[in-house]
């Protein structure tokens, strides 16, 4: 046997672990997605968990194990799903039966208030789904349609080749729900119902999720808009040698590090921006959309309404690397222009100490001349009193013999001077 890598089971079991709800018609959904407004990919998962197990116990269902990241339970007449994300969870009610009053705002108390209002997050997505069977008189759809949505915005398609019918506006009602409706053809899968309610879910949330990124792109935008003059006032000022091109390069070093520091803060959520904008697009897709009584269906609503917003984050986004850029290209050509002028004024120092130089030369070799004089002098008062006994043996006067000394040891000390140069050299 071989030994199986410790995380295989693991992994394997992952694909399993979020199954799609099994729902009976007629049905409804209640989905709450809970979000921190900020750093919330870093945040302390263990109040998401006391959250959880907060509402388990209203409903004395059990606890999910330590570190789960879904849980299924019974809390009442729902069936509770629930799942952690990297930046937000869901909470997902699945019940029996609608009410008579469509998209009723009491199915969504399955959820308390109070303890919905300890949540330790934002509600960033709620939806509110009916699903009834569909009649056979399509005409009544069309008549509830028109009852429940918003004209102007309801999108409306056949999905999984006319298994239901999906309806919806994205609009948010006064209890703060987005309603959907779904309608069912008879014979339709228990599981292929869920599934088409999950979608759902999915759909919205990872919009909502996406669309995040356009509130930074625009406050990215308006900071762009003050940087951009001021980075090409520094290129255009890049030829102009009358401006100081250390001044200039701590100025473009500046904006550098605020882009840099913009691009810090905006990179994982325009990053998470396109993750999700990926997810719904899919989301959609599997749908396998056709129209319905001539109505726009979800792919055309999202091409008119959410990609518009998605290019516009997309649009940011390349406008902050492609700034970061030009600083980064202005920085190098800055940093050339005062490497060159250093190295003119490198050259010129070079030139001043060549200059110094042979001017210390010049006074060295005066320098010599004089030290010969004063060395010789010094030389022939010593060898006048080391003489002066013979000579006047000889009855030389002393001036005679200074007067012979002072050629030859002159001379001497010229060329001892001489040559301790040569040697030096």
């Amino acid at each position: 046997m071989i030994d199986d890598h410790p995380l295989r089971y693991a992994l394997v079991n992952e694909l399993h672990a979020r199954p799609f709800p099994s729902l009976e018609v007629p049905c409804h959904a209640v989905y709450v997605a809970v979000k921190q407004p900020v750093d919330a990919h870093n945040r302390d998962r263990t109040a998401d968990s006391a959250h959880l197990l907060a509402l388990l116990d209203r409903y004395g269902a059990a606890h999910p194990p330590e570190g789960a990241t879904h849980h299924g339970a019974r809390i009442g007449r729902h069936d509770l799903k629930w799942e952690s994300h990297t930046e937000f969870v869901t909470y997902s009610a699945f019940g029996r039966g609608v009410s008579a009053r469509p998209f009723d705002p009491a199915e969504a108390e399955v959820f308390p208030p109070d303890w919905a209002a300890t949540a330790p997050g934002k509600r960033v997505a709620a939806c509110l789904i009916r699903v009834e069977p569909l009649p056979e008189d399509l005409d009544a759809v069309r008549a509830c349609l028109d009852d429940w949505f918003v004209a102007e915005s309801l999108a409306c398609s056949w999905v999984l080749d006319e298994a239901a019918v999906i309806a919806g506006d994205f609009q948010i009602d006064p209890a703060g729900l987005m309603r959907f409706a779904v309608f069912v053809r008879p014979g339709t899968g228990r599981r292929r119902v869920g599934r088409i309610v999950q979608r759902l879910c999915e759909i919205e949330t990872y919009r909502a999720m996406s669309m995040l990124g356009l509130g930074r792109a625009r406050e990215l935008t308006g900071r762009l808009n003050a940087l951009d003059p001021e980075l090409s006032e520094l290129v255009a000022a890049l030829g102009n040698k009358g401006r100081g091109a250390e001044e200039t390069l701590d100025q473009l070093l500046g904006i550098s590090a605020e882009l840099e520091a913009i691009a810090v803060r905006h990179t994982f959520r325009f990053g998470a921006t396109g993750a999700y904008e990926a997810l719904v697009n899919q989301r959609v897709q599997v749908l396998r959309e056709t129209r319905f009584n001539g109505r726009q269906t979800f792919a055309e609503f999202m091409m008119r309404r959410y990609d518009p917003a998605m290019r516009t984050v997309k649009s940011a986004e390349r406008r902050l690397a492609q700034m970061a850029a030009r600083a980064a290209r202005a920085g190098e050509l800055l940093r050339t222009r005062v490497d060159v002028e250093r190295s003119a004024q490198n050259q010129r120092l070079l030139e001043s100490m060549d200059r110094r130089a042979d001017l210390a030369l010049r006074l060295q070799h005066t320098v010599e001349g004089l030290s010969v004089v004063a060395i010789s002098y010094y030389a022939v008062s010593l060898a006048t009193y080391l003489l002066l006994p013979v000579a006047e043996r000889l009855h030389w006067p002393k001036s005679a013999l200074t007067a012979g000394l002072v050629p030859l040891v002159v001379l001497a000390v010229w060329m001892m001077i001489r040559r301790i140069r040569k040697g030096m050299h």
